[in-house]
Order: C-alpha cells, then sequence, then structure tokens
C-alpha cells in the first residue's frame, strides 16, 4: 500500500517518491506525507501569485514569512518548510534553482527589515538545500552552487562592520559589503559560519562547527577555529 502511495505522491509532485517510501513505511504515514504536502501545496497557490517567478511545484509549510515577494524567482519543486523567513528585497533579487528547500526557521535576509540600502541578493543551484535554523546574510552577494547540502544552523556573512575609527560608535559606521561563493557539491556541516569575501571550492566539506574566513580550495575537508585544511578528497 505504501509503494501505491508513494507512486500516487509522484503524479502529484512530479518528483520521484518511491524509493522515499520502502518496506518500512506504513500506509498510515505515507498518507499523511501526502496530506501535509496537499496542505503546503495549498499555501503555496495562495502565495505564488505575487512571486516574481515560480516555474512549477511551490510548497509552502505553516507559519512561513515571505517579505517583496515580487523580488523572489523560484525554479521547480521549490520548497519552505515550516516557520522560515525570506526577505526578496534585495538589488540583483533571490534566484532559486529546481529542487530547492529553505529549511524550518531558516531566515534569508538581504536588506535590513526597517530601512536602509537594498542588500545584493542570492542564487542558489539546482537540488540544494539550506537548512533549518540556517542564517543566510545576503547583503552582499552569495551564490551557492548545485548539489550543496546545507545541514542545521549554518550562518553566512557577506559583510563586515566598519570599524576603523575608535572615535565613532561602530553602530555609525556602517558596513562594508562583500560577497560569499559556494561552488557545486559541497556539504556544510552543522553550526558551521561562512564569512565575507569566501570562496569554497568545488566538492568540499566543511566540518561542523568550523568558521570558515579564508577561501577553502576544491575537494578540500576543513575544519576549525579558523578552519584549517584537514585533508583533500583527491
Amino acid at each position: 500500500m505504501s509503494n501505491f502511495l508513494g507512486t500516487w505522491i509522484s503524479k502529484i509532485t512530479g518528483k520521484d517518491f518511491n524509493d522515499r517510501f520502502g518496506p518500512h513505511w506504513d500506509s498510515y504515514s505515507t498518507f499523511g506525507v501526502l496530506i501535509r504536502m496537499c496542505c503546503w501545496w495549498a499555501r503555496g497557490v495562495g502565495v505564488r501569485w505575487r512571486m516574481g517567478t515560480v516555474k512549477g511545484l511551490f510548497l509552502i509549510g505553516s507559519g512561513v514569512t515571505i517579505r517583496q515577494a515580487q523580488y523572489i524567482h523560484v525554479g521547480r519543486n521549490f520548497i519552505a518548510q515550516d516557520h522560515c523567513e525570506i526577505n526578496g528585497l534585495s538589488q540583483r533579487g533571490l534566484i532559486f534553482g529546481d529542487k530547492v528547500t529553505v529549511g524550518s526557521y531558516a531566515i534569508i535576509r538581504p536588506t535590513n527589515l526597517y530601512g536602509g540600502e537594498a542588500g545584493m541578493g542570492l542564487k542558489v543551484g539546482n537540488n540544494s538545500s539550506i537548512g533549518p535554523y540556517a542564517y543566510i546574510g545576503c547583503s552582499g552577494y552569495i551564490e551557492i552552487g548545485d548539489n550543496v547540502m546545507m545541514s542545521p544552523r549554518v550562518s553566512i556573512y557577506s559583510e563586515n562592520h566598519v570599524f576603523s575609527d575608535s572615535e565613532i560608535p561602530m553602530i555609525e559606521q556602517g558596513v562594508n559589503r562583500s560577497f560569499v561563493k559556494i561552488e557545486n557539491d559541497c556539504w556544510i556541516a552543522s553550526h558551521s559560519v561562512i564569512l565575507a569575501g569566501v570562496t569554497i571550492g568545488r566538492g568540499s566539506i566543511i566540518a561542523a562547527g568550523s568558521i570558515v574566513t579564508k577561501d577553502v580550495p576544491p575537494y578540500s575537508i576543513v575544519g576549525g577555529n579558523p578552519a584549517k585544511l584537514i585533508k583533500s578528497r583527491k
């Protein structure tokens, strides 16, 4: 029965769920997933008219906040899980590829909620995810490639506060906007922090709890505070 329901979900969503509902999934649990996805689909119908562009399935969990939706462009099979916050106002917009998930309680914020200069924005490639409780501060431009896995509570910052004048409160000195780039096929483990001006090379792994302050070469495993090379995957 669970295989039948998995096939039904696949037909409705256009995604192959047959491999996700194996013999350990009872029919009641599988049916619960279907009901939840239907509810998320219905919320998506109520939101998608405000979006810049939506190309396919658009699922919105409960308690999701989407502000300035006209700056947000999403591909096929986009999921915003429960209670995440996505703020669209930005100079280059927020662009999400196909099969992108924004985890529960994650925050994507290019621009201050109470005014000020608009931030630069964000681009996320295909089949990538932003983990639960993540903070993506994309006031400078952040680019995340394809097939990027992001674990819970990852923070990414693309700006730094100016503090050069000790006679003026730092809060009044503004910020220097920069960038962050995460190339394809990376795994950013839980509680990692990626600071402004960093490029993480293709195929790299950032160990849990790392503070990344410098570029990471492709196919590297780094960890620590500050993050240092542990070994190469090659």
